[in-house]
């Protein structure tokens, strides 16, 4: 009883751990343009694009027009809200840029138009890596 009363204060103790998105899919090459359904959101800039359900068909991507606060800076959860709010179930368009890290940054569309517009329409702040 005891050690699990430890056990249970240990784990309330420890900082929740991110868990790795699950994109799995080889990235395009520049230029390239895909589409697919967002089938995951990592925060207000970073989701998966995918064709099908299964995850090894999910690319990585980073917007490249909209720069989201980090998760952990204010309105870094708003920001990831919205851009589920938004895209998350639905088809997106994307061309892919350079690679950064293990994802793709590319310009991302949804009915037309740009993720960065619709979310600065929605109001989301601006700020995270990358800001101008």
């Amino acid at each position: 009883m005891i050690r699990s009363g430890v056990v249970l204060a240990m784990a309330l103790s420890v900082p929740h751990l991110a868990h790795a998105d699950p994109c799995t899919a080889p990235l395009p090459s520049a230029g390239t343009v895909f589409s697919g359904a967002v089938r995951y959101v990592g925060d207000g800039d970073s989701l998966c694009v995918g064709s099908s359900a299964d995850p090894g068909t999910w690319i990585e991507v980073r917007l490249s027009d909209f720069y989201a606060p980090e998760l952990a800076a204010p309105g870094g959860h708003e920001a990831k809200n919205a851009l589920s709010d938004l895209a998350e179930g639905r088809k997106v368009s994307c061309r892919a840029g350079k690679r950064s890290y293990d994802r793709v940054v590319a310009q991302c569309s949804l009915n037309g138009a740009d993720l960065g517009d619709l979310l600065r329409r929605r109001g989301v702040i601006e700020g995270g890596n990358g800001w101008r």
